[in-house]
């Protein structure tokens, strides 16, 4: 199979060095002013060794480019200024590994029903161009049911890499339930500056967890999804205790974060349904003062936290 991959951060770069070191053809697609330093060889740290692979390196892709997957990896942040490398290509599919469910109207707009939905479970991160490592033992990837033909043998490749691969029926749900899940663990650990771990037990910050728990629920199930607490619940509570969520991270560097992604999502979905979401709007004001503070440098201390208490 050919293969395209749009972003070639640490989600991107896994995807496109497992996939090329099984056997395919691999397209990266970076910036123009990278594109000509960019390495053709890959490498994937794992906690089990390094995987090396060779990819092709191009800076646009278009109609006569035969592509049978494009794998949107990009910042939600970048999506659009990414798109216009690849907005005149036709891929036979679009997979899309974004945070959050706005993106999906966005790719449609361009390629139709070749998008097919789907969410992945890993820690990923580049350490350099063409460098990049796995950093969670697990990596799963989640696809709607409709991705099950076109995605089969880059599927098996995939799953001999140990990278779990599960289709879905219900793409809505699948959907929502990472975000339920993300959005939680993301902006608690951006507001407090720190790992989830000392948050749980935290008298002043398990009950903001609590609180913005049941207020994404109640919003994922005013959306159509199928899913409750207990979801939600797993997924931040069943979580290591030394996680850093990449917004995190993103905050921490001095990074835009995707607030509108993970949070401004759930409070549009929220406004749409009448669904009031305090403790989701005071964390995301809390890390909007967190970048804000850390790129005046003037950041507080992540050993003190000041949580709000509204």
């Amino acid at each position: 199979m050919r293969h395209a991959i749009l972003g070639a951060g640490g989600i991107g770069g896994l995807i496109a060095t497992i996939l090329s070191a099984g056997g395919d053809d691999v397209t990266a697609v970076v910036r123009a002013a990278a594109a000509a330093t960019e390495p053709r060889e890959y490498e994937l740290e794992r906690a089990d060794g390094t995987v090396r692979a060779s990819v092709t390196i191009a800076s646009a892709l278009g109609p006569d480019d035969v592509i049978d997957v494009l794998w949107v990896t990009p910042k939600a942040t970048q999506l659009r200024d990414a798109l216009t490398a690849v907005a005149s290509a036709r891929p036979r599919a679009v997979v899309p590994l974004l945070n959050g469910v706005d993106h999906l109207a966005t790719l449609r707009e361009t390629f139709g029903e070749a998008v097919i939905p789907a969410t992945i479970a890993v820690g990923a991160e580049k350490l350099a161009p063409g460098r990049f490592r796995q950093t969670s033992v697990f990596a799963a990837l989640m696809v709607s049911e409709r991705g099950r033909a076109p995605l089969g043998a880059a599927a098996g490749i995939l799953e001999r890499a140990r990278v779990g691969v599960v289709f879905h029926a219900d793409e809505n749900s699948m959907m929502w339930k990472k975000l339920v899940g993300l959005s939680v663990l993301a902006l608690t650990t951006s507001a407090a500056l720190s790992p989830i771990g000392p948050l749980r037990d935290h008298p002043r910050w398990r009950p903001r967890i609590d609180a913005a728990i049941a207020e994404v629920v109640a919003v994922a199930r005013a959306a159509g999804a199928d899913l409750g607490e207990a979801d939600a619940r797993m997924l931040v509570f069943g979580a290591p205790a030394d996680l850093k969520s990449s917004m995190l991270r993103d905050v921490e560097a001095g990074r835009e974060p995707e607030l509108d992604a993970i949070a401004g999502v759930v409070i549009r979905h929220a406004e749409h349904h009448d669904i009031p979401v305090p403790a989701i709007r005071a964390l995301t004001e809390d890390v909007r003062a967190n970048y804000a503070a850390i790129t005046a440098g003037t950041a507080p201390s992540p050993a003190a936290p000041t949580p709000r208490t509204g």
